[in-house]
């Protein structure tokens, strides 16, 4: 069923009795061409451009509990392509242009918002390197507007100007930057998936990988044998664990990252906010709520709730941006587990088994690369070689010397 204003209308005078599940609920395959290990974003888009783009309907993608239960659900919502390195800055503005057009493409509503993503500044050297990366980001065909502090205080006036500590010098703006509603962009590659034949299965967990002869012949699941052709794993904080089962071992840790909504305000931020002085951004959610994060919780962990020092250490470095924080209360936070790269980049590769794909090493980045991500995946398993905007997002570059690290911190997985 296509949704529009007129089906709304339809059903609306049909007592809203007659609209169609958004995608099936159907029983494993014996086997199938492709399978998805990973029920997220990354996994649902690859499924998606699989059959849309590139005609493969055997596809089946396994999830292990419900569709938006994991990282898709669990984040800040921002997308952004504000990048500095080759390696990074064309793949997540083909995300972005891929993000301006979802809604149309799927026919769903993931209220996508590009409302811009300003990042704060607070010394002269850090205006250089805002100013590095906005004149990159520019030869690249990426918007980019450098903002004085007057600029800054105009667009925001409730921020923390006043502090000596921490005083505001102005900011980067990527006015196409925004945010996006994440568990209906998880709903609409859904439904767009199993629209084009592909079987999105749920409470679907793999428990081993099935070798013979050096290749994949399929996984063993709490729902039984499921044949592969080619097996691609996008499971996102659990990426170690799932290419433990093909006896890989994988440059990544597991971390825990938080986020968090207040109660509901007036509205009064109309853009995403990052701070300069610390590790902090902001939105404002249609509900009025607040939506913020900030570091990881520093250790390694799988599981999906964080300590209360980085709580803490999250909502001091908010009112140390916006002092007016310190009267809201917060309501509630989450966390997601994040598969932290040496580098702080993704990887998008073949593995060492010809027919084994890896989607892994998001860091902070996963949600806001989630249509490239599919696209590229999809590209890799159907035609067996990257995506032009993937390139350099190799398993081998660890070993090879070629890392891409956007923040310069080295191979320490917890500084990304």
């Amino acid at each position: 069923m296509g949704y529009s204003a007129l089906s709304i209308l339809k059903n609306g005078l049909r007592g809203n009795r007659h609209w169609q599940a958004a995608w099936r609920d159907p029983a494993p395959k014996p086997a199938y061409d492709v399978v998805i290990v990973g029920g997220g974003g990354h996994g649902l888009a690859t499924a998606y451009y699989l059959a849309r783009t590139f005609g493969l309907r055997k596809v089946a993608v396994l999830e292990k509990g419900w569709l938006g239960s994991g990282n898709i659900g669990r984040n800040t919502t921002i997308i952004r392509s504000n990048y500095l390195l080759p390696g990074n800055n064309p793949f997540y503005e083909f995300s972005m242009k891929l993000w301006e057009g979802l809604e149309q493409d799927f026919n769903y509503n993931a209220m996508v918002s590009q409302r811009g993503v300003l990042n704060l500044f607070h010394s002269d050297a850090q205006r250089d390197s805002y100013t590095r990366r906005g004149n990159a980001m520019r030869l690249h065909g990426v918007d980019a507007e450098l903002l004085d502090a007057k600029a800054v205080r105009e667009k925001l006036p409730f921020l923390g100007f006043d502090d000596a500590r921490f005083p505001i010098k102005g900011g980067l703006l990527q006015p196409r930057g925004g945010t996006v509603r994440h568990d209906a962009v998880a709903w609409g590659y859904a439904r767009g998936a199993d629209a084009l034949g592909v079987d999105v299965i749920q409470n679907c967990e793999v428990t081993a990988i099935r070798r013979r002869n050096g290749l994949v012949t399929g996984v063993e699941t709490t729902r039984g044998f499921i044949g592969a052709g080619k097996l691609a794993l996008a499971t996102a904080g659990h990426s170690s664990a799932t290419a433990a089962m093909a006896d890989m071992v994988l440059p990544l840790e597991s971390h825990v990252l938080q986020a968090f909504v207040t109660e509901g305000l007036k509205p009064f931020i109309d853009c995403v906010v990052t701070f300069g002085a610390g590790h902090f951004y902001v939105s404002q959610s249609d509900k009025g709520g607040l939506v913020f994060g900030g570091d990881i919780d520093g250790y390694n962990s799988y599981a999906q709730r964080g300590n209360l020092a980085t709580v803490e250490h999250v909502a001091e470095a908010g009112v140390a941006m916006i002092p007016g924080l310190s009267r809201v209360r917060v309501l509630r936070s989450w966390g997601g587990v994040m598969d932290m790269s040496m580098d702080g980049s993704p990887i998008i590769d073949r593995t060492p088994i010809d027919n084994l794909f890896l989607n892994a090493g998001w860091c902070y980045g996963g949600f806001k690369a989630t249509p490239a991500s599919g696209y590229c995946f999809a590209h890799l398993i159907a035609r067996g070689e990257p995506h032009e905007t993937a390139r350099a997002f190799r398993l081998d570059r660890f070993r090879r010397g070629l890392t891409i690290d956007e923040k310069g911190q080295g191979a320490q997985p917890n500084l990304h």
